[in-house]
């Protein structure tokens, strides 16, 4: 969780954002482990990890508390993105069902890549495009289970707060890149604050219930990837790596989700995750054309 992102090439840059994406596969079952844990208290929880784990590195480093010193500008920016998406997640989950509003969440890949055309540089083809609805069409097989979605107009605010949750996720992930010269090391203190705005929603909105046995694990395993280096080499990812490839390659999260909840006894395997895995992995391959082509030392 170290300092300054150094000259790497795009390619290798894509590939360590990729990571995030493999960690974040892993989420759904280290939830499920994690116990009947409240989402804000285990948010609180997991983001302390990252966080004190920066703590102790800087220290250990000689940088004492550098890494903090950021304009306010990208303070903002970290908080809106780490501490935003997950309150507007929960908020979702609260007003919506479960299946509507995780499909609408997934809507920020798709975001990512259209948002990507207004950056410096950047040039959006039509496989890029193409790439990211096949993922979102694999992705809505998955969350549906090939059913049918029902949106109704009482669920109006929990289906705003998830395209808050896609707007949100996407817009700071592409804006991540505007500010390329900040340290990926800052994102120990995005997460510590958002530990700390969680612990207060938790101690305001829910009741405390602690892990137990394993249970503890299952929180750690979270801290230490989906919820705390995911989000580092995410960020030299869409600082340095290919945007859209990325976007492309996160509807892999949740097929890989879901496949790791099958293998552990908590799912079924089924026609519509075949037919899912399909679209996703298809979409995928469109989307990382550009990296696939390009030479590995090309634009450092």
């Amino acid at each position: 969780m170290g300092g300054s992102v150094p000259m790497i090439t795009r390619r290798r840059a894509t590939l360590i954002g990729f990571t995030a994406i493999v960690m974040w596969g892993g989420l759904a079952l280290l939830t499920t482990l994690a116990g009947p844990v409240p989402p804000f208290q285990l948010v609180a929880l997991a983001f302390a990890i990252p966080g004190g784990a920066s703590l102790v590195l800087w220290i250990v480093r000689g940088q004492g508390l550098s890494p903090l010193k950021q304009p306010p500008a990208v303070w903002a920016l970290g908080i809106y993105g780490l501490f935003g998406y997950h309150f507007a997640y929960f908020v979702a989950l609260r007003a919506a069902p479960p299946v509507e509003a995780g499909l609408i969440a997934y809507l920020s890949p798709l975001l990512i890549v259209v948002f990507s055309a207004l950056l410096p540089g950047e040039r959006l083809r039509w496989y890029h495009l193409a790439g990211a609805l096949a993922g979102l069409a694999g992705t809505a097989l998955v969350v549906t289970d090939g059913g049918r979605v029902a949106f109704k107009a009482e669920y109006a605010l929990g289906y705003a707060a998830a395209f808050a949750c896609a707007l949100i996720w996407s817009s700071y992930s592409v804006l991540s890149r505007r500010f390329g010269e900040v340290p990926t090391s800052a994102v120990g203190g995005f997460c510590l604050v958002t530990s700390m705005l969680a612990a207060a929603c938790h101690l305001t909105l829910e009741s405390t219930m602690w892990p137990s046995g394993g249970e503890w694990l299952a929180v750690l395993g979270l801290g230490i990837g989906p919820i705390g280096l995911a989000f580092f080499t995410w960020d030299v990812g869409m600082k340095r790596g290919d945007i859209q490839a990325l976007g492309g390659l996160f509807y892999l999260a949740p097929l890989g989700s879901t496949a790791l909840l099958i293998l552990f006894g908590k799912g079924e395997a089924s026609w519509v995750i075949g037919g899912a895995t399909l679209l996703i992995v298809g979409g995928a391959a469109l989307a990382t054309l550009d990296v696939l082509g390009r030479q590995p030392g090309d634009q450092p």
